[in-house]
């Protein structure tokens, strides 16, 4: 294992909790909907309010969703788990308590690989648990005075707890892109980090190497990535800055502001004990049957990690690329749908990596936008394959293709005279030119100066007017000067 990066002399320590929206229509313990963007107050059930005479009925469609990350992550499904009741005011929490998991939740164990640049990391998962949402105050449309929304409440959440294995803010960005990335893939929730649907709080304490895990303070409700590093960095400086003071860390819920790009307190962290758990009376427990498992466990997709070792023993992928390319499912479609139609697995990985995803993010679109389709990248490598074009050549095809001006292949390298000369004759006539006009570089390269051929390469280019097949006029050149 690597020595952890140190920020001035202190080690960081982070762990996460993350929220993931689950994909069901209805919420967690009623049939009120989850559709977002409703008017307020128009999808807050009397279950979800707790009502007298009302009861909780749990979602299978929930339960279901919890086994599904289970499985995906490595974990274990537990035959029972418990509802309890984390009690606590606040003006969105119609109930005056929420209905959370606490001693055996539904997901226990599992871990999260992921690489930072071309390390590979790993952080350990504690425990996932199903519980509902709160409401949601609002404060902005109102002057003097705030406004409650209780469409979010009872809401389906799986929470996602991480050991404090993380030391980086960049590290925590990439745990929290391949969580995410697994929530959207096996279907569990929508990811949407501007809705709600996928929010982060991340506890952050640092200390000396070697000692004791230092007070944390959790940063809440982190709904974008860049934020997030933002925020997990001016908290780390800050701490740094109190204890090197002689000051304290106390342990408090803290909120990032992007317009300041500062953290500030909100309110002292509790404790478990400050919630006041006990088992919730109007919940049996919740069994799940090992067959109920074994059936998702076969409904599953393919999964990221599975996928990664297939590409590298169908395809002959390094790890890295394959890791890269199990973004989402429509990458990997489209990746395998160019390499087989090119048979060409690594140019089409290299294209995709790197020229595709170049005009995606200057686009800012995603793949399924994007106006290449996979058939027509294929036949831009296949033309570089049989050698009727050169990469650069292939490249001004491309932008063809992506800016509109035309749509097939084949038809654009005859309209643009992108096609490359491979008539050994008419090549060797142009080296036979440029070895007599260049003497000087003919003698040079005799003498076992490289610099020189590559200088007679370039003459011969030119004189085809980039035409001219490279490989081609290397090996002529090299044949003609031995």
């Amino acid at each position: 294992m690597s020595t952890p990066p140190l920020v001035q002399g202190y080690e960081v320590v982070i762990g996460f909790e993350t929220h993931a929206q689950l994909s069901t229509e209805s919420k967690i313990f009623s049939r009120a909907p989850t559709a977002f963007g409703a008017e307020p107050n128009t999808q807050a059930s009397a279950v979800d309010l707790a009502l007298p005479g009302t009861l909780p009925v749990m979602n299978r469609g929930a339960v279901e969703r919890a086994i599904r990350f289970g499985l995906a992550i490595g974990a274990t499904v537990p035959p029972v788990s418990i509802f309890a009741r984390k009690n606590y005011f606040y003006p969105d929490l119609p109930k005056g308590y929420q209905i959370s998991q606490f001693e055996i939740p539904v997901v226990v164990g599992g871990e999260i690989g992921f690489f930072l640049g071309d390390q590979k990391k790993t952080v350990r998962l504690v425990r996932a648990h199903l519980e509902e949402d709160a409401g949601k105050s609002l404060h902005e449309d109102f002057v003097g005075q705030s406004g409650i929304d209780l469409n979010r409440a009872g809401t389906p959440l799986l929470e996602i707890v991480t050991e404090p294995d993380i030391r980086s803010s960049a590290e925590a960005v990439a745990y929290a892109k391949e969580l995410h990335r697994i929530v959207t893939w096996i279907g569990i929730c929508d990811g949407n980090m501007q809705e709600g649907s996928f929010r982060c709080d991340a506890n952050v304490s640092i200390r000396r190497p070697g000692q004791p895990l230092g007070t944390r303070r959790e940063i809440k409700n982190l709904n974008s990535f860049k934020f997030m590093q933002q925020a997990i960095d001016f908290e780390v400086r800050w701490q740094i800055e109190q204890i090197e003071d002689g000051h304290a860390i106390q342990q408090a819920t803290v909120l990032f502001d992007p317009d300041t790009g500062e953290t500030r307190a909100m309110r002292t962290k509790e404790d478990a004990a400050d919630y006041r758990y006990f088992p919730d009376p109007d919940l049996p427990p919740l069994v799940i049957a090992a067959d109920w498992i074994e059936r998702v466990r076969g409904e599953l997709p393919e999964l990221p990690r599975a996928l990664v070792a297939r590409f590298a023993e169908q395809y002959g992928l390094p790890e890295y690329d394959a890791t890269t390319l199990a973004q989402s499912r429509a990458v990997v479609d489209y990746f395998e749908a160019t390499a087989q139609a090119s048979g060409a697995p690594k140019l089409a990985a290299n294209w995709i990596l790197g020229e595709v995803s170049r005009r995606l993010n200057a686009s800012e679109i995603g793949l399924e936008r994007a106006p290449v389709a996979a058939g027509q990248l294929a036949r831009v490598i296949a033309r570089i394959g049989d050698g009727t074009i050169s990469n650069n050549a292939a490249r001004q095809v491309f932008d063809a293709l992506w800016t509109g001006d035309g749509t097939d292949v084949d038809a654009i390298i005859e309209a643009k005279g992108l096609k490359q000369m491979n008539d050994s004759g008419a090549l060797e006539k142009i080296i036979d030119a440029v070895i007599a006009a260049n003497a000087d570089n003919v003698a040079q390269y005799k003498a076992g100066k490289e610099k020189a051929f590559n200088a007679l390469v370039g003459q011969a280019m030119k004189a085809s007017k980039g035409k001219a097949n490279p490989a081609e006029v290397n090996a002529l050149l090299k044949k003609k000067l031995a």
